[in-house]
This record gives C-alpha cells, sequence and structure tokens, in this order.
C-alpha cells in the first residue's frame, strides 16, 4: 500500500535533484557577464586602445626615421651645419630634402591630434595626410633633381611614401575594426547582463524561506 506514494516520493526528490536551482543560474552567468563588463570598463579607463597606442607609436618611429635619414644626408653632403644652411636658408624645391622633414612633422602632427588627443574613429585624418603626402612626393620626384644626387634622392622619397601608406594600412584594416569589434562585444555583453537581471532579479535568501507554524491539534 505504501510502495506507490514511496516510488512517487522518489521520482520528485531525484527530479528536483536534477533541475538546477535559482541561485546557482544566476551566480554563473550574470558573474560572467559582470566581469566581462568591468574588464571592458578598464579598458575605457585607460583612455586609448593597446592597437591605438601602437599606430600612435608606428606614428612617431616615422618621425624620427625621417628625421635619422635627413641627418644622415645632410653629414653625407659635407657637414650638418654647411649642408643645413643651404637647405633651410637657401631652400630649392629641386634639390633640397627639407620638405620631406616637414611632410613627415605634418603627418605625426595631424595624426596625433586626431588619432591620441581627439580619439577620432574616422579615415577621413589618415586619408588626407597620406593623399598630400602621395601627391607632394610623387611631384618632387617628377619635377625636382634629386636622382641626380645620389641615393638619398631614391631612399628618402620612397621610405616617406611607403611609411605614409603602412600608416593608411595599419589604421584601417587594423585599429578602426578591432575597435568597433570590441565596443560591440561590450555592448552584447551589457545588454545580456540588463537582460539576466530582468529575468532573475535576486535570489532569495535562506531567512525567506519558512514552514508556517504547526496548528494545535483539533483547532
Amino acid at each position: 500500500m505504501n510502495r506507490v506514494p514511496a516510488d512517487a516520493e522518489n521520482a520528485h526528490t531525484s527530479s528536483v535533484e536534477s533541475c538546477p536551482s535559482l541561485q546557482d543560474v544566476h551566480s554563473i552567468n550574470p558573474t560572467q557577464l559582470i566581469a566581462r563588463i568591468e574588464s571592458y570598463d578598464g579598458r575605457e579607463k585607460k583612455g586609448i586602445s593597446d592597437v591605438r597606442r601602437t599606430f600612435c607609436l608606428f606614428v612617431t618611429f616615422d618621425l624620427l626615421f625621417i628625421t635619422l635619414l635627413w641627418i644622415i644626408e645632410l653629414n653625407v653632403k659635407g657637414g650638418i651645419e654647411t649642408t643645413l644652411e643651404k637647405e633651410v636658408l637657401h631652400y630649392d624645391y629641386s634639390s633640397s630634402y627639407f620638405d620631406i622633414f616637414l611632410l613627415a612633422i605634418f603627418r605625426f602632427k595631424v595624426l596625433i591630434l586626431a588619432y591620441a588627443m581627439c580619439r577620432l574613429r574616422h579615415w577621413w585624418a589618415i586619408a588626407f595626410t597620406t593623399a598630400v603626402t602621395s601627391a607632394f612626393l610623387l611631384a618632387k620626384v617628377i619635377i625636382s633633381q634629386l636622382f641626380s644626387q645620389g641615393a638619398f634622392g631614391y631612399v628618402l622619397p620612397i621610405i616617406s611614401f611607403i611609411l605614409a601608406w603602412i600608416e593608411t594600412w595599419f589604421l584601417d584594416f587594423k585599429v578602426l575594426p578591432q575597435e568597433a569589434e570590441e565596443e560591440n562585444r561590450f555592448l552584447i555583453a551589457q545588454d545580456a547582463s540588463e537582460r539576466a537581471a530582468l529575468l532573475h532579479p535576486g535570489v532569495l535568501s535562506d531567512g525567506q524561506f519558512y514552514s508556517p507554524p504547526e496548528s494545535v491539534a483539533g483547532s
């Protein structure tokens, strides 16, 4: 006579034990989402992403490398002071490398201002600097007499042209897509956390579970 209720009670107990509690669901998923959101918040507090910082370092390298090549060119032509006076004070478009150095300074100032200080998330600044660099170098190579001045007539324009296009490629294919992807992940994680908070507003504490007092016999 007691076999059927006992079996039913055992089946009910096993089904309850097999189902995850609200506390388990609430303690796993929202915690992971909150941890992910906090990691994104920490990245935002740094002010600049790692890939953007790498881009700014490369822009700085561009300026320093062109400056180094220009200083070497000044030494090769017969001394820094004499050649510097000739290329700067007596500037000649057809034979001076001073304008290529100024072009590197122009790229550095515009790109650092746009992508480090203003944290621009668009490609128009790098497109502007690369277009100006390419047009100026092409005109200088065609019109000037740089090729008759030795190896630096080839090296400085070519290096400057290549570095400008590497910066464009790095920003367009690395910096902007990666930052957009991280922002989308942050929005998705934040939205999932808000939904989890609505579905599981809280976990009932042990003090909220109580048994009613026993009734007096015969009441």
